[in-house]
């Protein structure tokens, strides 16, 4: 088998399990599985492995509805960003009804022992753009590494929650984790995926998110999608794949950036 978009092999394995654990819950299989990736190349191998599948597009999102090993799987394009990930989580929750939302795709590395091709199971997803920043007159500069990270919050029952980041499912962590072992490309770790509608080259900022927020890996949709899939208490896991290395920091830079826009099939092969 050649390394050409090997992470959406190893997120197929991760549905067919899925597929398996779930066998007889007349609830859940009677719903789909939605499977979320901004760009073609994060989710075009997945369509093709749909069984009959269904194109379907509401205003600037498209979803392709089928089934995988007869599991019902929605593989949704969110498109890139914060505000497009939630929009098409929404419209994924309220039209598909689904009983899981998988986010997955390429990232940026921040931990410095991660390398291209390592996969990030997200224990957590944390929006790390939300930031305030303390008073300074005019003439006295800024300092984003001063600024304060703040906790995102949620309208539930009624109450204002904090939440600092969204945990991924236990369940589907657990699961994620027993199929592991059939992805031989690279380590697979859990760890804290960082979402901000940032691109990410300057080591140093690097450095202070990981050391601060204690983030894996950075990209533009995990945590957005996780806040939706929050408030309507639909379980939620992130998978991200590092996508380039920074021969500097031995990591990955942030996947939107010019090198790994251009990235085709041959260029995800070591």
């Amino acid at each position: 088998m050649t390394k050409k978009y090997f992470f959406l092999v190893f997120a197929l394995f991760f549905f067919i399990a899925l597929g398996g654990a779930n066998a007889g819950a007349t609830d859940i299989d009677a719903r789909p599985l939605v499977v979320q990736g901004a760009m073609d190349l994060e989710i075009q191998e997945l369509v093709k492995a749909l069984d009959k599948p269904k194109e379907i597009t509401f205003g600037s999102w498209t979803f392709w509805q089928g089934t995988i090993d007869n599991l019902p799987v929605v593989v949704s394009r969110t498109e890139v960003g914060i505000t497009n990930a939630a929009a098409a989580t929404l419209l994924a929750i309220e039209k598909f009804q689904p009983w899981a939302i998988i986010n997955q795709g390429t990232s940026g590395g921040h931990d410095p022992s991660l390398h291209r091709f390592d996969i990030v199971l997200g224990e957590k997803a944390i929006n790390y753009g939300k930031f305030k920043s303390n008073h300074r007159d005019y003439g006295q500069g800024t300092n984003p590494l001063e600024w304060i990270p703040e906790d995102v919050k949620l309208n539930l029952d009624g109450k204002r929650i904090s939440f600092h980041g969204f945990e991924g499912d236990p369940e589907l962590l657990k699961i994620a984790e027993s199929v592991a072992s059939s992805y031989q490309y690279g380590r697979v770790v859990k760890g804290i995926i960082g979402t901000a509608d940032e691109w990410n080259r300057e080591l140093d900022r690097i450095k202070w998110a990981h050391e601060r927020l204690g983030t894996s890996v950075e990209e533009m949709e995990t945590a957005s999608a996780a806040q939706v899939a929050r408030a309507y208490n639909i379980p939620f896991l992130g998978i991200r794949i590092l996508s380039n290395s920074d021969p500097k920091m031995k990591t990955g830079i942030l996947r939107q950036g010019p090198i790994a826009r251009n990235m085709s099939c041959k260029s995800l092969k070591p």
